[in-house]
């Protein structure tokens, strides 16, 4: 009951985390019918390519047996000899074509993923062993799915082969008339087209059942609301906590701002909307540097610290703003405002009797 509640749960698209993970753990997108389709297509192939040096090889292996009988020595040595050259020469004959369906049988399987080694598949599993989980597989949708296939490519090869042997029915009665090596030939041409009918209809059934198990993969990786947050805070850290976090690095780089205000030359003010305190050392600085700048309650507070550590307060709207806008902290005064900058600080160091070599 729980575990139908947990499935209900499972409304969202798994993400590409996820289905990672199902992958590293042996559950991937497998379909049969894909593998088998490539594997049928690799014999084609092979047919074509050395159906005729095949045919011709088991023709000449088994010409004894078909034509001269009589020559065979049946002894137990010469048995055995026949037995040694027979079973060389076929493998020399057929092995083009199982060494194509062996390399075709395993592309059918690494184009649909590369493999996995997960130890906990190989592991005994006893709750797989439940007769009621038995039955749902029997008679559950995947179940069914099986069933009809097995029947469709039981109904696909007897297709194929009666379309492509029906019509040559008479044509086989003649080739019994014909030489090892023709007869050969003729049944590889034919079991050929056998293969070509068949693959083209085994390529519906296996793109259906791809797309059924690319299906049921999806849906076995569904994921609920909360798993897609919880997710999302392993990967990206819990929105509260990198919020919570944000705040105090703000307000720690606020008070070291706030303890850099008393070493301020002047403080430049918009009368209560902005403010940017700038430091100043004649014959040290190339340019004043922003030391603190704030608007609002913030501008307040800067101005409130400035009066009470003695730092000359100049209110100078234009000024304050365009500062504000253009200029960071620790950072120097752009060039365009040297001017402006350098009278204000100008008339400060007037206002407290120094005389300044340069100023901006």
């Amino acid at each position: 009951m729980a575990e139908d509640t947990d499935k209900e749960q499972q409304t969202e698209e798994p993400t590409q985390k996820r289905l990672e993970r199902a992958r590293e753990q042996g559950d991937t997108i497998k379909s049969t019918e894909l593998a088998t389709f490539i594997l049928l297509g690799g014999g084609a192939l092979a047919i074509a390519m050395f159906g005729q040096y095949t045919a011709i090889g088991l023709a000449k292996a088994l010409q004894i047996f078909l034509e001269q009988p009589e020559a065979m020595s049946v002894d137990g040595a010469g048995l055995a000899s026949i037995g040694r050259g027979l079973f060389v020469q076929l493998g020399i004959t057929l092995a083009p074509i199982f060494g194509t369906m062996m390399l075709a049988s395993l592309a059918g399987h690494l184009v649909q993923g590369l493999p996995t080694f997960n130890a906990s598949k190989i592991m005994p599993d006893f709750s797989k062993v439940s007769p009621l989980a038995g039955f749902k597989r029997m008679f559950g949708l995947e179940g069914w799915m099986n069933l009809l296939k097995g029947l469709a490519k039981m109904g696909v090869v007897g297709l194929a082969m009666w379309t492509q042997l029906w019509p040559e029915r008479n044509h086989m009665e003649f080739m019994l008339n014909q030489t090892a090596a023709q007869m050969a030939g003729e049944m590889s041409h034919l079991l050929f087209k056998v293969l070509m009918a068949a693959l083209s209809a085994l390529a519906v059934i296996a793109g259906f059942d791809y797309f059924f198990q690319r299906m049921q993969f999806m849906s076995r990786n569904r994921m609920s609301k909360q798993e897609i947050k919880e997710e999302y805070k392993q990967n990206e850290g819990d929105p509260h906590i990198k919020s919570k976090i944000r705040q105090l690095r703000q307000e720690r780089s606020r008070k070291r701002m706030m303890a850099a205000v008393p070493t301020a030359t002047v403080v430049i003010m918009n009368p209560t909307h902005s403010a940017v305190a700038l430091k100043y050392e004649s014959g040290k600085m190339a340019a004043p540097i922003c030391v603190a700048k704030g608007v609002d309650a913030l501008a307040l507070r800067i101005r409130a610290v400035a009066e009470d550590s003695g730092v000359a307060v100049v209110e100078n709207p234009p000024l304050a703003r365009a500062l504000h806008a253009v200029v960071e902290i620790d950072e120097p005064v752009p060039p365009e405002h040297f001017k402006a900058v350098a009278q204000v600080i100008g008339y400060v160091f007037r206002l407290k009797g120094k005389l300044p070599t340069k100023a901006g």
